[in-house]
């Protein structure tokens, strides 16, 4: 065969496949999902802005509004915990464990129980009212169950088998557009939700980060969370602070994270008996819990700490007890299983730290406050490089790099000597044993999706 018909021959398959609605349509149909993704995400982040301030506004004007939350936050917690529990099962907590579990879930109806355009709405509709009436949530965490959601539909809408890449890809396209933070996303994609790197991925990880972060430069403008912060460690005293943020940061992160996943293992043994009227008692009671505290600090720890960390993080000093009254009411809120995250209110607690180590120090709070949020978030999620990357591009601090690397540092491995597993993989568990049980009980009840 001539080497000129050869090469018509290649020529013209090639104009055929790129030509063809095949090879388009999945590809489109992704684009979409990240750009959907990034729409969504910002009118998320508005929506739930509006219902904390909405929640201010009722609880601070008059002489006795400020009581109003321990009538209107128990009741918040109530209706949220009967709606996940009845109408959107799947969609309590962070949504990051899901996210997690449904990559280790081979079965698309598995997979559906817990990534789902029905939990997707449900998600953001109980955060948005969690926050409403002054749940101590986030809406970061929620925003990953949302994006793997959406990023999971378009693979079927599309025809693409690459499901757990996919759920990589939208997870880390709603952080990086939930936080303008596409750096960030795709560490925590990496780092986080798959615990390895995967090549195979990373195409539709970054194609993903980049589509969601244009639509919400689109809709936002370029914008960082907290503001420019270029603070750096450089005396001696500064670097002990590092040192103390990074070691003290981590170990209360760690007393979070294990208290978190054991206590949340004995709440759904305790619950097992007559799991709806427990869980509701159980959402009252937090929610009671909440409302105290808030009450007792002036309405501070309600919501997701946002303000408090970014004037922490501009120098304002907080008060000295702030990150334990933040803590303990993202720790009650996380345990009542109402659906919200724990992404803002970490770097609020680890903000409060801060500040206060540097007040009793001496030292610069805005620098004590982003080192504390490092410190204390590695300490959390025991994922270093996403710590320091995701406070790199809220804070635009470039100049104390190394000093955030090493608080990050610090607080991960200090995390480690005392809580052995990270939490949202701890957490992730129950979901995969719960998703595998379903399975088997479909294949016992002879149902052919559930043996492919």
């Amino acid at each position: 065969m001539p080497p000129d018909y050869k090469k018509l021959k290649m020529l013209r398959r090639s104009r055929a496949m790129w030509g063809s609605w095949r090879v388009w349509k999945p590809r489109m149909v992704f684009w979409i999902g990240a750009l959907a993704i990034g729409v969504i995400s910002v009118v998320f982040a508005k929506l739930a802005d509006a219902a904390q301030l909405r929640f201010h506004a009722l609880t601070s004007g008059g002489d006795w509004n400020f009581l109003l939350p321990l009538l209107m936050t128990p009741v918040g917690f109530v209706l949220c915990a009967y709606l996940a529990t009845r109408v959107f099962p799947g969609a309590q907590g962070s949504g990051i464990p899901q996210a997690i579990a449904a990559r280790h879930l081979r079965q698309p109806e598995a997979r559906d129980r817990l990534l789902s355009l029905k939990l997707a709405f449900g998600k953001i509709l109980l955060t948005i009212t969690g926050l409403f009436f002054g749940a101590s949530i986030g809406r970061e965490g929620p925003t990953v169950q949302v994006g793997a959601s959406i990023m999971l539909q378009a693979a079927r809408l599309g025809g693409m088998a690459q499901a757990k890449g996919l759920i990589l890809a939208g997870s880390a396209a709603g952080i990086a557009a939930a936080f303008n933070t596409p750096l960030a996303g795709i560490v925590f994609a990496i780092e986080e939700m798959s615990r390895t790197y995967e090549s195979r991925a990373n195409g539709l990880v970054l194609t993903a980060v980049i589509l969601s972060g244009l639509a919400a430069l689109g809709l936002v403008g370029s914008y960082t969370y907290f503001g420019s912060a270029p603070e750096a460690a450089n005396e001696p005293l500064e670097w002990l602070l590092v040192v103390i943020c990074g070691v003290g940061g981590g170990a209360l992160g760690a007393a979070f994270s294990a208290a978190s996943l054991r206590l949340s293992r004995r709440i759904r043994r305790w619950t097992q008996p007559d799991p709806l009227r427990r869980s509701l008692a159980l959402a009252a009671g937090c929610g009671v819990a909440v409302a105290v505290i808030g009450v007792a600090a002036g309405g501070a720890t309600f919501g997701t700490g946002y303000a408090q960390a970014r004037s922490a993080v501009e120098g304002e000093a907080l008060p000295i007890f702030f990150f334990l009254g933040k803590l303990l009411s993202t720790f009650l809120s996380m345990m009542s299983g109402i659906p919200g995250g724990i992404f803002a209110p970490s770097l609020s607690v680890g903000a409060g730290f801060g500040s206060t180590v540097g007040h009793l120090l001496g030292t610069s709070i805005a620098l004590a406050s982003v080192l504390g949020m490092a410190g204390y978030f590695a300490g959390v999620v025991q994922a270093p490089m996403t710590a320091f990357v995701i406070i790199l591009e809220m804070t635009d601090n470039h100049e104390g790099v190394i000093g955030l690397m090493a608080c990050a540092m610090l607080g991960y491995v200090t995390s480690r000597m005392i809580a052995r597993e990270p939490l949202y993989h701890g957490l992730s568990r129950a979901f995969v044993a719960e998703g595998i049980r379903h399975s088997r009980n479909e294949v016992r009840q002879g149902k052919p999706e559930a043996q492919q």
